[in-house]
């Protein structure tokens, strides 16, 4: 079996100095490949280092984090740009978070609208955080509709209606992570309807460790547990759950 972690940080400060070894442990489980979302200027250089050791099994995204927009945004997309000849497979991670941003909602707004236009404009996807935004992200949708925009919604928290308004916008992924297999979550049932053709998984390691391992670090290595909880909430077998994501992230992502 073959799968892809479409969302992992082994840049993070969380693995300094153990990166090759998680990587080889992901490649133990199976796990061929690992895409790496941009965060902003601080990171960005290590995130891509580490990428160009790892050709063929890391790839790279390109974006400014909504937590990171500031009032500085601009000069963080100046800096951003200076990258966008690099091999990139995605604009991301990108997106609206009010949970923590709300003071900087009309920048993260305008920094969101400038990144889709981007995505549109190199005929990237796009990996989106979507943090108690909902309503004003699905109204930039609608107003970027003529983008004709694909991608994925990041660590995916909303209903299973708010996916079918996504889908009118364009043509949305949906990347699950450790959270499907939390006792209390909601997000079970969710799963349980949207299509898996539509399902991308996701670690986003070293965060939102899945169950039986949660309170400890996440690693790309634990994506069959996930994927072995779809599989039990959507009645297939894993081997059904790894081929067919994994065809939906090198669709997706043209690797």
């Amino acid at each position: 079996m073959e799968f892809i972690d479409t969302h992992t940080h082994i840049s993070d400060e969380a693995f300094l100095g153990e990166e090759d070894q998680v990587i080889a442990r992901a490649h133990e489980a199976g796990v061929s490949v690992m895409i790496q979302p941009d965060v902003d200027s601080r990171e960005r250089q290590a995130m891509f280092d580490l990428v160009d050791r790892h050709p063929g099994e890391l790839y790279a995204m390109l974006g400014l984090y909504p937590g990171s927009v500031g009032a500085d945004w601009k000069k963080e997309i100046d800096r951003m740009l200076e990258y966008r000849d690099r091999k990139i497979v995605a604009i991301g991670e990108i997106g609206l978070d009010y949970h923590y941003g709300a003071d900087t909602a009309s920048e993260q707004k305008e920094a969101l609208r400038v990144q889709l236009e981007l995505a549109a404009e190199m005929d990237l996807p796009v990996n989106i955080h979507l943090r108690e935004a909902t309503e004003d992200f699905l109204s930039i949708l609608r107003e970027c509709s003529h983008l004709a925009l694909r991608g994925n919604m990041h660590a995916y928290s909303g209903s299973y209606e708010t996916f079918l308004q996504l889908q009118k916008y364009g043509d949305w992924n949906v990347g699950i992570g450790g959270v499907v297999t939390f006792k209390k979550a909601s997000l079970a049932e969710v799963v349980r309807r949207i299509p898996l053709e539509k399902i991308v998984l996701e670690t986003d390691a070293p965060y939102l460790t899945p169950v039986p391992h949660r309170g400890t670090r996440n690693e790309s290595m634990y994506i069959p547990l996930i994927a072995s909880k779809i599989a039990e909430l959507q009645s297939r077998d894993i081997e059904e759950v790894a081929e067919v994501t994994s065809r939906n992230a090198r669709n997706l992502f043209g690797l």
